[in-house]
């Protein structure tokens, strides 16, 4: 349910004596007090979990030490990491402050994404389902040309670029971004289109596993160079514009001692550093294991598409 802002004012004369060490459990209190458990999310991402979970034995059990355990850590870890940013105290101030707001974009897109994929679902959710029915329904469908080639279309690097580029930046417009702070449905389509856009994104970095990737290795280290421009642009953009751009923060009760301006140019200095140190890691990460690999295997790796049966 779409919480009412509340309109508790600290007192004006008090507000000045109140320390920030003060303020911050206040704010968590506040959040806490606020809190209630999102069932119908909650119950969702369990069963993603639980769902997981049964493919994930069901393949190991199949086929013993050709999946590792770390990598259903991984995905558990990405659902967690979900629930968090929709789900948690934390979500009763993003309406509050926007470096809240700012933490749960980058957890759902700079953390969970990545974990999940790391968690190989593609292949683990397919031996989820009875053996019959994967060879009789799935595997026909999923083979199919119109199938593969819309795969080919939505894994491609550039429109995986344009997709979490444009939401990104189409999200903070100002009113895009007032709706998804009035609005319960648009808040969680914003939500939603911020963890698709994640994986979409992190798709060429981190292939599911096992796949066919057609695109140079090294053309990922370039790739993820160019995502952190339209990310510096927005974040230089809230830190040094000067000026409160979302207005529906000037009308919150302030937790925390400072003002509209600072709590936006904090969110974009974190929205800076997280970004940067995000997407540095996994390209000198690949750099370095690129250099360490012949020549031959620097170029298109491809790998055979395998089916379970």
């Amino acid at each position: 349910m779409h919480r009412v802002r509340s309109k508790v004012v600290l007192a004006g004369t008090r507000s000045n004596e109140v320390t920030v060490g003060l303020l911050m459990p206040f704010a968590i209190q506040f959040g806490l007090k606020s809190w209630s458990l999102p069932v119908p999310s909650t119950v969702a991402l369990a069963l993603v979990a639980v769902l997981y979970l049964h493919g994930w034995f069901r393949f190991r059990r199949a086929s013993p030490g050709v999946i590792q355990l770390w990598r259903a850590a991984a995905f558990l870890c990405g659902l967690f990491l979900v629930w968090i940013a929709v789900g948690s105290p934390l979500a009763e101030l993003d309406e509050e402050l926007l470096s809240v707001h700012m933490v749960q974009h980058l957890l759902l897109m700079t953390l969970a994404s990545p974990s999940i994929l790391l968690g190989a679902p593609a292949m683990v959710f397919l031996y989820a389902f009875p053996p019959t029915f994967r060879r009789g329904r799935l595997r026909p469908f999923l083979g199919s040309p119109a199938v593969q080639r819309l795969r080919r279309v939505i894994t491609a690097p550039l429109f995986c670029w344009l997709v979490a580029t444009a939401v990104l930046i189409g999200w903070h417009f100002p009113a895009a971004y007032k709706l998804g702070l009035e609005s319960h449905s648009w808040h969680v389509i914003e939500h939603g289109s911020f963890l698709v856009a994640g994986l979409l994104f992190w798709w060429p970095v981190i292939p599911p596993w096992p796949s066919i990737v057609s695109h140079a290795r090294w053309s990922v280290v370039l790739y993820l160079f160019l995502a952190t421009l339209p990310c510096d642009a927005l974040s230089a953009f809230l830190t040094f514009c000067g000026r409160v751009v979302y207005t529906s923060y000037l009308d919150t009760p302030r937790y925390f001692s400072i003002s509209p301006l600072q709590d936006q140019e904090f969110a974009g200095t974190l929205m800076w550093i997280c970004v940067t140190f995000a997407y540095l890691i996994p390209a000198v990460f690949l750099t370095a294991r690129l250099l360490s690999t012949p020549r031959a295997e620097n170029g298109a790796c491809i790998q055979g598409q395998t089916w379970p049966e």
